[in-house]
């Protein structure tokens, strides 16, 4: 199994900056996703990931998909699930909303 790429809370904040073409994932509940969300996310739970991906994502999509903290695994799940789907552009944030709260970078509510 090849390793899962990731990203830095700052490339992540840059890319959202830039406007860059990319799909940012939020893969906790939707209970969560409502509380607060990185800006520009969509939320597909980590248990929907198989059944849902193909209704927001394309193959060739740029992807990121984030969890809660790097404690929690359901971002490397999450990537490695979209991976075997046939995903070809996937890294994982592993630093999640814990981090990302911490660096007072922005949210959405």
């Amino acid at each position: 199994m090849s390793a899962i790429k990731t990203i830095t809370a700052e490339q992540l904040l840059e890319k959202i900056n830039k406007n860059e073409k990319f799909k940012l994932v939020d893969v906790l509940l939707p209970s969560s996703y409502k509380k607060w969300h990185i800006p520009s996310s969509i939320n597909i739970q980590i248990d929907d990931i198989e059944k849902k991906a193909s209704e927001y994502l394309d193959l060739k999509d740029e992807i990121v998909v984030y969890c809660a903290s790097s404690e929690c695994q359901s971002s490397t799940i999450a990537a490695r699930k979209l991976t075997e789907l046939g995903y070809t552009d996937v890294t994982d944030y592993k630093g999640g909303k814990r981090e990302w709260d911490e660096k007072n970078f922005p949210k959405e509510y």
